[in-house]
């Protein structure tokens, strides 16, 4: 590696670090999936079990352990806290920021690396994933790469790497697997058959490299599934299936959406590259390409968009995350447009400009609107349909006053941008954007995420919190959360979720219900466990406990029952 391009990657990991590693631990685990996958984590260091994967002490099928273990590994190192369960995050975005910038630089050249760098790294949705504790991160570097590697051995000018090329391809594949699960290859092959398609099947192979690629995949990918069979788990490799599948057939867990859902969410979220992007979404940029390599890059990216976009468009779970995969190579089309624009092959037309400004603006008073929400909220209330969200806006915030003025700063830099570049200063004008980008995103998450918790489910964890080290049970009642387990510190011996036990047996310890604030709930509850006594209610729940058996009904009903057990 050059010296310079020693020193832009020394550069490019000190600025990742700045941008994903401050104010990670400042918020607290949301439900679900941050929580789900920080309690197993928990769970593995508590148990010192690191080949089951289990939530409640139970067998955890929906996911592999890839990213669990890195994890309960940063939690062995910093404690069982939110910091040490979005670190491993934190990490892998500096490692993506790498990643992009030197396949960029041997694709093209330093200044596509650097380009592309920026496109992902101050968009907005990218930024806040390597922030959160979520697998997606993990998965879909290893997806990219798996894809990259093989679009370089179709590359007739390596020609002598085909075999280490189909190597990493396999491995990284594998690792998506064993980080995710089978649709990791669903989605490489899938991509690798639009390819093939686009490429009028002309395409070579030597029947050494698919043995190659065959047994790495099978070893990297494929080991957990293996010991899990062998061990005697295979139950748990056919309800890591089924799920699967349900996925695709129904609203898992109420995540529904509207058809255009991804599209709306990738334009918004994953500006401003969604926005140079759109230059290249025809046939013009690829006609005139001669960089041999990018274009070849870039027909395995367009395939690979459209794939993933297109299969979560079908698939009726709609989740934020399933199809943030595109931002890999959304921002290469942000910063393919922006390279060439530079020397005019691709304009940055009105339209775009137009497009950047709005949702700049929109984010600005989003901002805004949120600091204000307390002196309005009470006008709103009438409108509000849902009694939970209602019971929620009884929450307070507490700004510290500036955070109107970011979103200022952001929609004047657009503004500023959108004039600069069309006047031919592309690269300061790029660094304002980038500037006023970061400012905002690091505003949201250490100022404004904080503020927002406080309106869904502050009261709840508050309240799991103050249970730590109690001998109890803790159930929210009429609906699902992982936050119990995790914020309690949940021990094996207070692992009871069956509510009809604890609702009406003999209690060998005090039992918390966690209701949401809806009247049919509350009624419902009365009704179901009549000895339960009123705690207190706050913004969005009310909490009640049914006591501990005293020593005669203990007698009657059988002290030291056990959970599920007549």
């Amino acid at each position: 590696m050059k010296k310079e391009s020693l020193l832009i990657n020394i550069i490019i990991a000190v600025l990742g670090a700045l941008l994903f590693i401050p104010g990670t631990g400042g918020v607290r685990l949301f439900d679900w999936d941050e929580i789900n996958f920080a309690e197993s984590a928990r769970e593995m260091l508590l148990t010192g079990n690191w080949f089951d994967v289990q939530i409640n002490f139970e067998s955890f099928w929906e996911k592999p352990p890839l990213f669990i273990w890195a994890q309960a590994l940063s939690m062995q190192i910093f404690g069982v806290n939110e910091f040490a369960a979005r670190f491993p995050n934190a990490v892998i975005g500096i490692i993506t920021l790498l990643v992009l910038f030197n396949i960029g630089r041997k694709t093209q050249d330093t200044r596509f690396g650097i380009l592309w760098v920026l496109m992902y790294g101050i968009s907005f949705l990218p930024f806040f994933y390597f922030k959160s504790g979520i697998i997606d991160p993990w998965f879909n570097l290893f997806i990219f790469l798996g894809i990259y590697f093989f679009s370089r051995y179709t590359d007739p000018h390596a020609e002598g790497q085909r075999m280490g090329h189909a190597a990493l391809s396999a491995l990284f594949t594998g690792l998506a697997i064993i980080t995710k699960g089978p649709v990791a290859f669903l989605i490489f092959g899938l991509t690798f058959i639009v390819w093939l398609i686009a490429a009028r099947f002309r395409f070579s192979f030597r029947w050494k490299d698919v043995a190659v690629y065959i047994i790495v995949l099978a070893l990297a990918g494929g080991s957990w599934f293996i010991a899990l069979a062998l061990s005697g788990h295979a139950d748990v490799i056919q309800d890591f299936i089924d799920y699967q599948i349900r996925l695709f057939e129904t609203k898992d867990a109420g995540h529904g959406g509207f058809l255009l859902y991804h599209f709306v969410i990738l334009f918004l979220g994953v500006t401003p590259a969604s926005v140079f992007a759109l230059s290249t979404f025809k046939r013009s940029p690829m006609v005139r390409e001669t960089g041999q390599r990018l274009a070849g890059l870039f027909r395995w990216m367009m395939a690979s968009f459209w794939v993933v976009l297109i299969l979560f468009t079908i698939v009726r779970t709609k989740i934020v995350h399933y199809s943030s995969f595109c931002y890999f190579p959304l921002s290469f089309f942000g910063a393919y447009a922006a390279y060439y624009m530079r020397d005019g092959r691709i304009r940055f037309n009105g339209l775009q400009r137009g497009f950047l400004i709005g949702i700049s603006t929109l984010y600005g008073l989003l901002l805004t609107g949120l600091t204000l929400f307390d002196s309005f909220k009470e006008k709103l209330i009438p409108y509000v349909q849902d009694p939970f969200a209602v019971s929620c806006m009884e929450a307070s915030s507490e700004w510290k006053g500036f955070e109107p003025f970011i979103g200022i700063v952001l929609i004047a830099a657009t503004i500023w941008f959108c004039i600069s570049f069309k006047r031919g200063r592309h690269l300061r004008s790029f660094i304002v954007l980038a500037l006023g980008n970061i400012l905002f995103a690091m505003t949201a998450i250490l100022c404004a995420v904080p503020e927002v918790e406080k309106y869904s489910q502050a009261s709840a964890v508050e309240f799991y919190i103050e249970r730590q080290g109690e001998d109890c049970y803790v159930k929210p009642a009429y609906f699902k959360s992982y936050a119990q387990y995790f914020y309690t510190l949940r021990q094996p011996a207070n692992k009871c979720e069956d509510f009809e036990w604890l609702r009406s047996a003999s209690l060998d310890k005090p039992c918390y219900f966690v209701v949401k604030d809806i009247p049919e709930d509350i009624e419902r509850l009365h009704s179901d466990v009549p000895d339960a006594e009123f705690l207190y209610r706050r913004s969005g729940f009310q909490f009640f406990v049914r006591p501990k058996a005293n020593d005669e009904n203990a007698k009657e009903h059988g002290e030291g029952q056990q959970c599920g057990v007549e």
